[in-house]
Protein backbone atom coordinates (compact mmCIF):
# COMPACT_ATOMS: atom_id res chain seq x y z
CA UNK A 1 0.00 0.00 0.00
CA UNK A 2 1.49 3.52 -0.98
CA UNK A 3 1.57 6.33 1.14
CA UNK A 4 -1.21 7.91 -0.24
CA UNK A 5 -4.00 4.75 0.29
CA UNK A 6 -2.64 4.65 3.49
CA UNK A 7 -3.26 8.35 4.53
CA UNK A 8 -7.15 7.95 3.59
CA UNK A 9 -7.51 4.71 4.57
CA UNK A 10 -6.84 6.57 8.22
CA UNK A 11 -8.69 9.63 7.27
CA UNK A 12 -11.20 7.06 6.35
CA UNK A 13 -11.26 5.15 9.24
CA UNK A 14 -11.26 8.33 11.30
CA UNK A 15 -14.24 9.46 9.73
CA UNK A 16 -15.91 6.79 10.28
CA UNK A 17 -15.52 6.12 14.26
CA UNK A 18 -16.35 10.09 14.35
CA UNK A 19 -19.48 9.05 12.25
CA UNK A 20 -20.32 6.05 15.27
CA UNK A 21 -19.73 7.92 18.18
CA UNK A 22 -22.04 10.75 16.55
CA UNK A 23 -24.62 8.66 16.11
CA UNK A 24 -23.78 6.98 19.83
CA UNK A 25 -24.18 10.48 21.22
CA UNK A 26 -27.63 11.71 19.81
CA UNK A 27 -31.21 10.64 20.15
CA UNK A 28 -32.60 9.03 17.42
CA UNK A 29 -34.73 11.81 15.44
CA UNK A 30 -32.41 14.78 16.86
CA UNK A 31 -31.74 17.61 14.19
CA UNK A 32 -27.80 17.97 13.44
CA UNK A 33 -28.79 21.16 12.10
CA UNK A 34 -29.98 22.70 15.27
CA UNK A 35 -27.31 21.26 17.43
CA UNK A 36 -24.68 23.19 14.61
CA UNK A 37 -26.73 26.38 15.42
CA UNK A 38 -26.94 25.69 19.05
CA UNK A 39 -23.07 25.17 18.75
CA UNK A 40 -23.11 21.79 20.33
CA UNK A 41 -22.16 20.33 16.84
CA UNK A 42 -19.01 21.91 15.30
CA UNK A 43 -19.73 23.46 11.50
CA UNK A 44 -18.33 19.79 10.41
CA UNK A 45 -21.23 18.39 12.55
CA UNK A 46 -18.66 16.97 15.01
CA UNK A 47 -18.59 17.12 18.91
CA UNK A 48 -15.96 17.76 21.36
CA UNK A 49 -15.23 16.88 24.59
CA UNK A 50 -17.02 19.98 26.17
CA UNK A 51 -19.83 19.98 23.97
CA UNK A 52 -20.67 16.12 24.32
CA UNK A 53 -20.45 17.01 28.53
CA UNK A 54 -23.33 19.83 27.40
CA UNK A 55 -25.15 17.64 25.49
CA UNK A 56 -25.42 14.81 28.08
CA UNK A 57 -26.47 16.89 30.66
CA UNK A 58 -29.57 18.56 28.63
CA UNK A 59 -30.44 14.64 27.72
CA UNK A 60 -30.36 13.85 31.25
CA UNK A 61 -32.74 16.31 32.09
CA UNK A 62 -34.51 15.86 28.88
CA UNK A 63 -35.57 12.29 30.14
CA UNK A 64 -37.09 13.59 33.33
CA UNK A 65 -39.15 15.77 31.28
CA UNK A 66 -40.05 13.65 28.48
CA UNK A 67 -41.39 11.10 31.18
CA UNK A 68 -43.36 13.92 32.75
CA UNK A 69 -44.70 15.05 29.52
CA UNK A 70 -45.73 11.46 28.37
CA UNK A 71 -47.56 11.13 31.65
CA UNK A 72 -49.79 14.12 31.55
CA UNK A 73 -53.29 13.65 29.21
CA UNK A 74 -53.47 14.10 25.53
CA UNK A 75 -56.27 16.73 25.34
CA UNK A 76 -57.04 19.84 23.39
CA UNK A 77 -54.08 21.28 21.51
CA UNK A 78 -51.48 19.36 23.49
CA UNK A 79 -49.13 20.25 26.30
CA UNK A 80 -47.83 23.48 26.57
CA UNK A 81 -44.17 23.90 28.43
CA UNK A 82 -42.82 27.08 29.67
CA UNK A 83 -38.70 27.00 30.48
CA UNK A 84 -37.96 30.11 32.48
CA UNK A 85 -34.56 32.03 32.30
CA UNK A 86 -34.39 30.16 29.51
CA UNK A 87 -30.98 31.98 27.93
CA UNK A 88 -29.73 30.54 24.37
CA UNK A 89 -32.90 28.10 24.68
CA UNK A 90 -30.80 24.89 24.32
CA UNK A 91 -33.30 23.18 26.88
CA UNK A 92 -36.63 24.46 24.79
CA UNK A 93 -35.29 23.93 21.53
CA UNK A 94 -33.91 20.35 22.26
CA UNK A 95 -37.63 19.61 24.32
CA UNK A 96 -39.35 21.01 21.38
CA UNK A 97 -37.15 19.22 18.69
CA UNK A 98 -37.15 16.06 20.14
CA UNK A 99 -40.60 15.09 21.97
CA UNK A 100 -42.73 17.95 20.08
CA UNK A 101 -42.19 18.34 16.39
CA UNK A 102 -42.60 14.78 15.91
CA UNK A 103 -46.34 15.64 17.66
CA UNK A 104 -47.92 17.77 14.12
CA UNK A 105 -49.63 20.55 15.36
CA UNK A 106 -49.56 19.48 18.89
CA UNK A 107 -48.13 21.26 21.93
CA UNK A 108 -46.14 24.76 22.60
CA UNK A 109 -43.04 25.40 24.22
CA UNK A 110 -42.90 29.07 25.49
CA UNK A 111 -39.03 30.66 26.40
CA UNK A 112 -39.39 33.20 29.07
CA UNK A 113 -35.68 35.53 29.23
CA UNK A 114 -34.78 39.03 30.30
CA UNK A 115 -32.21 39.47 27.67
CA UNK A 116 -34.03 40.48 24.51
CA UNK A 117 -30.97 39.61 22.37
CA UNK A 118 -30.99 36.21 23.23
CA UNK A 119 -34.80 36.22 22.68
CA UNK A 120 -34.54 37.77 19.26
CA UNK A 121 -31.77 34.96 18.46
CA UNK A 122 -33.80 32.24 19.55
CA UNK A 123 -36.83 33.89 17.84
CA UNK A 124 -34.92 33.90 14.36
CA UNK A 125 -33.33 30.25 14.71
CA UNK A 126 -36.93 28.86 15.58
CA UNK A 127 -38.21 30.55 12.30
CA UNK A 128 -35.15 29.22 10.11
CA UNK A 129 -35.77 25.51 11.53
CA UNK A 130 -39.35 25.40 10.93
CA UNK A 131 -40.09 25.56 14.94
CA UNK A 132 -43.93 26.99 14.66
CA UNK A 133 -45.08 26.36 17.71
CA UNK A 134 -41.81 28.24 19.96
CA UNK A 135 -42.81 31.39 21.51
CA UNK A 136 -40.13 33.54 23.14
CA UNK A 137 -40.91 36.35 25.30
CA UNK A 138 -39.08 39.01 26.54
CA UNK A 139 -40.47 39.18 30.09
CA UNK A 140 -39.18 38.78 33.92
CA UNK A 141 -40.27 35.43 35.50
CA UNK A 142 -42.74 37.48 37.22
CA UNK A 143 -44.34 39.54 34.92
CA UNK A 144 -44.78 36.25 33.09
CA UNK A 145 -47.59 35.24 35.61
CA UNK A 146 -49.42 38.16 34.28
CA UNK A 147 -48.91 38.24 30.25
CA UNK A 148 -51.25 37.78 27.78
CA UNK A 149 -49.16 35.98 25.71
CA UNK A 150 -49.38 32.91 27.54
CA UNK A 151 -52.11 31.02 28.79
CA UNK A 152 -54.25 30.46 31.39
CA UNK A 153 -53.10 27.05 32.25
CA UNK A 154 -49.22 25.85 31.64
CA UNK A 155 -48.69 21.79 31.86
CA UNK A 156 -44.92 21.96 32.47
CA UNK A 157 -42.61 24.68 34.20
CA UNK A 158 -38.93 24.75 33.82
CA UNK A 159 -36.36 26.31 35.50
CA UNK A 160 -32.64 25.41 34.83
CA UNK A 161 -29.50 26.86 37.14
CA UNK A 162 -32.34 30.07 37.87
CA UNK A 163 -30.25 32.04 40.05
CA UNK A 164 -31.34 33.05 43.73
CA UNK A 165 -35.11 34.29 44.26
CA UNK A 166 -35.60 33.15 40.14
CA UNK A 167 -36.77 30.03 40.99
CA UNK A 168 -39.33 30.48 43.72
CA UNK A 169 -40.58 33.28 40.75
CA UNK A 170 -40.93 30.50 38.53
CA UNK A 171 -42.61 28.62 41.43
CA UNK A 172 -45.05 31.08 41.89
CA UNK A 173 -45.60 31.50 38.20
CA UNK A 174 -46.23 27.00 38.20
CA UNK A 175 -48.97 28.02 40.74
CA UNK A 176 -50.52 30.85 39.11
CA UNK A 177 -50.54 28.93 36.16
CA UNK A 178 -51.97 25.62 37.53
CA UNK A 179 -49.09 23.30 36.18
CA UNK A 180 -48.91 20.01 37.10
CA UNK A 181 -45.83 19.41 36.91
CA UNK A 182 -42.42 21.68 37.53
CA UNK A 183 -38.99 20.35 37.12
CA UNK A 184 -36.41 23.13 38.96
CA UNK A 185 -32.81 23.32 38.98
CA UNK A 186 -32.17 25.86 41.53
CA UNK A 187 -28.78 27.94 41.71
CA UNK A 188 -27.28 31.14 43.33
CA UNK A 189 -29.59 30.65 46.52
CA UNK A 190 -28.37 33.92 48.25
CA UNK A 191 -31.86 35.28 49.79
CA UNK A 192 -31.72 33.30 52.91
CA UNK A 193 -28.03 33.37 53.50
CA UNK A 194 -28.56 37.04 53.93
CA UNK A 195 -31.06 36.87 55.80
CA UNK A 196 -29.39 34.09 58.00
CA UNK A 197 -26.29 36.47 58.42
CA UNK A 198 -28.64 39.69 59.62
CA UNK A 199 -29.74 37.33 62.77
CA UNK A 200 -26.72 35.74 63.22
CA UNK A 201 -26.13 37.40 66.51
CA UNK A 202 -29.88 36.89 67.86
CA UNK A 203 -29.57 33.32 66.78
CA UNK A 204 -26.51 32.80 68.01
CA UNK A 205 -27.73 33.94 71.56
CA UNK A 206 -30.65 31.57 71.45
CA UNK A 207 -30.34 28.49 70.06
CA UNK A 208 -26.88 26.36 69.51
CA UNK A 209 -28.44 25.19 66.08
CA UNK A 210 -27.26 28.81 64.78
CA UNK A 211 -22.67 27.68 65.02
CA UNK A 212 -24.24 25.71 61.23
CA UNK A 213 -24.60 28.98 59.99
CA UNK A 214 -21.81 30.98 62.38
CA UNK A 215 -18.79 30.67 60.01
CA UNK A 216 -19.23 32.94 56.28
CA UNK A 217 -18.99 29.64 54.24
CA UNK A 218 -21.24 27.51 56.25
CA UNK A 219 -23.71 30.54 55.73
CA UNK A 220 -23.88 29.83 52.27
CA UNK A 221 -24.05 26.31 52.24
CA UNK A 222 -26.77 26.25 55.02
CA UNK A 223 -28.70 29.11 53.13
CA UNK A 224 -28.54 26.86 50.12
CA UNK A 225 -29.37 24.10 51.72
CA UNK A 226 -32.55 25.74 53.67
CA UNK A 227 -33.65 27.20 50.41
CA UNK A 228 -34.32 24.02 48.77
CA UNK A 229 -35.95 22.44 51.64
CA UNK A 230 -38.18 25.86 52.62
CA UNK A 231 -39.35 25.22 48.77
CA UNK A 232 -39.98 21.45 48.92
CA UNK A 233 -42.08 21.85 51.73
CA UNK A 234 -43.64 24.83 50.15
CA UNK A 235 -44.45 22.36 47.01
CA UNK A 236 -46.28 19.84 49.08
CA UNK A 237 -48.04 22.37 50.95
CA UNK A 238 -49.45 23.69 47.80
CA UNK A 239 -50.61 20.18 46.74
CA UNK A 240 -47.48 18.21 44.83
CA UNK A 241 -45.41 15.49 45.34
CA UNK A 242 -42.11 16.15 45.17
CA UNK A 243 -39.00 14.36 44.12
CA UNK A 244 -35.74 15.65 44.80
CA UNK A 245 -32.65 13.63 42.94
CA UNK A 246 -29.38 14.70 41.12
CA UNK A 247 -29.33 16.30 37.75
CA UNK A 248 -25.66 15.06 36.82
CA UNK A 249 -22.87 13.68 38.35
CA UNK A 250 -20.76 16.38 41.38
CA UNK A 251 -17.93 16.30 38.87
CA UNK A 252 -19.65 18.37 36.29
CA UNK A 253 -21.87 21.14 38.20
CA UNK A 254 -21.91 21.72 42.04
CA UNK A 255 -25.88 23.27 41.01
CA UNK A 256 -26.48 19.84 41.03
CA UNK A 257 -30.02 19.70 42.60
CA UNK A 258 -33.01 18.39 40.68
CA UNK A 259 -36.64 18.98 42.11
CA UNK A 260 -39.59 17.36 40.54
CA UNK A 261 -42.69 18.54 41.26
CA UNK A 262 -45.80 16.56 40.62
CA UNK A 263 -49.22 18.25 41.11
CA UNK A 264 -51.77 15.88 42.96
CA UNK A 265 -54.28 18.29 45.05
CA UNK A 266 -53.60 17.01 47.98
CA UNK A 267 -52.27 19.23 50.29
CA UNK A 268 -49.96 18.06 53.08
CA UNK A 269 -50.62 20.23 56.22
CA UNK A 270 -48.29 18.57 58.01
CA UNK A 271 -45.76 20.50 55.58
CA UNK A 272 -47.48 23.51 55.96
CA UNK A 273 -46.91 23.51 59.78
CA UNK A 274 -42.96 22.04 58.85
CA UNK A 275 -42.21 25.16 56.68
CA UNK A 276 -43.56 27.82 59.65
CA UNK A 277 -41.59 25.80 62.19
CA UNK A 278 -38.64 25.99 60.04
CA UNK A 279 -39.19 30.08 58.99
CA UNK A 280 -39.56 30.13 62.73
CA UNK A 281 -36.73 28.16 63.78
CA UNK A 282 -34.29 30.09 61.38
CA UNK A 283 -35.08 33.25 62.43
CA UNK A 284 -36.95 33.82 58.79
CA UNK A 285 -40.70 34.50 59.49
CA UNK A 286 -40.57 37.95 56.85
CA UNK A 287 -40.14 35.18 54.33
CA UNK A 288 -43.05 33.37 55.18
CA UNK A 289 -44.75 36.50 53.90
CA UNK A 290 -43.50 36.69 50.50
CA UNK A 291 -41.77 34.11 49.55
CA UNK A 292 -43.46 30.77 51.25
CA UNK A 293 -47.03 32.28 51.92
CA UNK A 294 -49.71 30.10 52.57
CA UNK A 295 -53.38 30.43 52.16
Amino acid sequence: MNTNNATRTVKTNKVAKADAELADALRPGQSIELLKELHILTREGRLNQDSRRKLKQVYHLFQFIEQLLRELPEEGAGATLADHGAGKSYLGFIIYDLFFRPRQGSGHVYGIETRGELVERSRALAQRLGFERMSFLNLTVAESAQASELPAQIDVVTALHACDTATDDAIAFGLAKKARCMVLVPCCQAEVAACLRETKALALSRTPLAELWRHPLHTREIGSQLTNVLRCLYLEANGYSVTVTELVGWEHSMKNELILARYTGQRKASAATRLRELLAQFGLDALGDTRFRLA
